[in-house]
């Protein structure tokens, strides 16, 4: 039997008081979803003319695809961009001089703490008043706030990561002559970084939900395409169902991946552990 560190596995009274309350919360939830449903068909929105438009192939070829292509776009640059950023302050935050280190610190702190929406907006009144860019300036302002802020989170990640590391490995590495800046660069970050991966995608998923910020300076992404799609023809309850419905997946698919990469660094590290594990038990 396995034991948990933060709590004794619950006995047999215990298990059953935990059945009970899942069954219960079960049944709440379906109670709830159930009256949801019942209100929605009372005023028609369950009907099948409703649901049908996001059947037909029109409707994603000109409206959720594309409006899709756009999101995963934003979001890619945004992850791309987030993790430069991240890198390079979260650097600096390490770095031995101090004004590169407070530097660092007070554009992390600064950006951390800056809703991502107002960013977006700023951006968006900036590049097209003051910039006088008319192309792509939603997307170049979605892109903008995105990596500014969840970049500032990346940077907090590697900060955190390598003050999580064991200690030794900066010692270790200046015995075989490496200085400070490169046990960090070649030893220290690059650990902090395997360490870090499932906490890393899981701000992926952020920026990727994030994306649907750029619905409200009309950046032509799936939410904006959906609602943009449906407002006519009066179904936009069911086009917000279907928007996230592929957000869903999409998220599901990047935690499941979030998962299998963690699972595989712990298994990695107790294959690495086994040979101390068996020379402790032959002494």
């Amino acid at each position: 039997m396995s034991a948990s560190v933060l709590f004794d596995t619950p006995g047999p009274k215990g298990q059953r008081a935990i059945l009970v309350v899942n069954i219960v919360g079960v049944l709440i939830l379906l109670g709830f979803l159930a009256w949801i449903i019942s209100g929605l068909a009372a005023k028609g929105q369950m009907a099948w003319t409703q649901w049908d438009d996001f059947l037909q192939a029109r409707t994603w070829v000109d409206y959720l695809l594309p409006g899709l292509r756009n999101t995963l776009l934003a979001a890619s640059l945004g992850i791309v961009g987030s993790i430069i950023f991240g890198l390079v302050f979260g650097v600096g935050r390490l770095a031995q001089n101090k004004l590169i280190r407070w530097f660092s610190s007070i554009v992390v702190e600064f950006f951390r703490a800056v809703p991502v929406l107002l960013m977006i907006v700023f951006f968006n009144i900036f590049i097209a008043r003051v910039l006088g860019i008319t192309q792509n300036s939603t997307l170049i302002a979605v892109v903008a706030g995105l990596i500014l802020y969840n970049g500032a989170v990346v940077a907090e990640l590697v900060r955190s990561g390598v003050y999580g590391l064991p200690k030794g490995q900066r010692e270790a590495a200046t015995a075989i002559g490496m200085t400070n800046g490169q046990s960090l660069r070649l030893v220290e970050i690059p650990q902090a970084l395997i360490a870090m991966l499932p906490a890393l995608i899981g701000q992926f998923v952020v920026i990727l939900k994030d994306s649907a910020l750029g619905y409200m300076i009309s950046f032509n992404e799936l939410l904006f395409f959906g609602r943009t799609y449906a407002s006519p023809n009066g179904n936009v309850l069911q086009a917000l169902v279907v928007v996230a419905i592929i957000f869903i997946i999409i998220n599901f698919s990047l935690t499941k991946l979030a998962e299998l990469i963690s699972k595989r660094l712990s298994s990695r590290g107790q294959r690495v552990k086994k040979p101390e594990a068996a020379i402790n038990a032959e002494a």
